[in-house]
């Protein structure tokens, strides 16, 4: 067994201006927020003037977010640990964080459930294209970090997670909540909780870009790797798009269904586009990266 090394009580110390070192302070002044604080009562009453359509539309939103942050908070552990198996110790800090961020996200969904008096099985909203993502890809790519750790399989991962899980399909889906919820002036202390999420998937999402980024400048060929995967998931998130709108021309709450269709689009090319910037980067440099240039609120 190769002899461990203390960083923070070396000359090295803590690596204070890196990029995942400034996410991990972010994350303790901002990812405070409670999900038990959030008041329902005024979402409680909204929810018994919905129609049965308007209802199925938020039910499947909610549903498929529920079952989506008990799989990501199951699915994260393996990365944590490939992440200090290198000894990378200011993103395994961010990493701890970004973990009881996602148990937040779960019990958030739960309790707006509950408040509704939601409490039956809504598996059914877990479309074929939806299982195949969260039920198989998901958990089979980070599984495969508990044995293999190479640069491949990390990004891999991250590609799964937070490009594809967090980059796209949940920004599509906040987009959704926006477009029924805030248009229509409804449920509130949903929108409240959806607000708090995003800016905390906006770590999650910088950290996943910094760690591609990262990667790409250690190890060029990765970025032709990751690009290939994107391209291998996009008509996943495009098929589950078609699901929920289900033919449709207008939505329940009259938004247009061919917006969150452009909005996953567009959310696929500015994914890629923030890798490329890696290629030809120095390592100090990504480092160096301003939350802002990663989208980080």
């Amino acid at each position: 067994m190769e002899k461990r090394k203390i960083l923070t009580t070396s000359s090295r110390g803590l690596l204070e201006e890196s990029f995942p070192y400034r996410l991990f302070q972010k994350a303790k002044k901002l990812g405070t927020w409670n999900p038990a604080d959030i008041d329902f009562s005024q979402d409680k009453r909204d929810w018994e003037t919905l129609n049965a359509e308007q209802k199925s539309d938020i039910l499947r939103l909610i549903s498929q977010f529920q079952a989506g942050e008990e799989a990501v908070t199951l699915d994260l552990l393996p990365l944590i640990m490939a992440i200090a198996k290198e000894g990378r110790l200011e993103e395994e800090m961010f990493l701890t964080t970004f973990l009881y961020e996602e148990a937040k996200h779960t019990e958030f969904f739960r309790l707006a459930l509950n408040a509704i008096g939601e409490r039956g099985d809504l598996s059914h909203f877990h479309t074929e294209t939806y299982q195949k993502i969260f039920y198989e890809i998901l958990p089979t790519t980070m599984e495969r970090l508990v044995t293999d750790q190479s640069p491949e399989a990390i990004a891999e991962a991250s590609v799964v997670y937070n490009m594809f899980v967090e980059g796209v399909l949940a920004e599509t889906g906040y987009f959704s909540f926006y477009q029924a919820l805030e248009t229509a002036g409804i449920m509130p202390g949903l929108l409240v909780g959806v607000g708090n999420l995003k800016k905390d998937e906006s770590r999650h999402i910088g950290y996943g870009t910094f760690l591609l980024q990262r990667l790409i400048c250690e190890h060029p060929h990765l970025f032709d790797f990751v690009a290939a995967k994107m391209m291998e998931l996009t008509p996943l998130a495009l098929r589950l798009n078609e699901e929920g709108i289900g033919g449709r021309e207008v939505s329940a709450f009259g938004g247009n269904p061919e917006e969150v269709m452009q909005f996953t689009m567009k959310q696929l090319g500015v994914r890629m586009e923030v890798l490329a910037r890696a290629k030809g980067k120095r390592i100090e440099e990504i480092y160096r990266t301003s939350e802002s240039e990663l989208g980080v609120f």
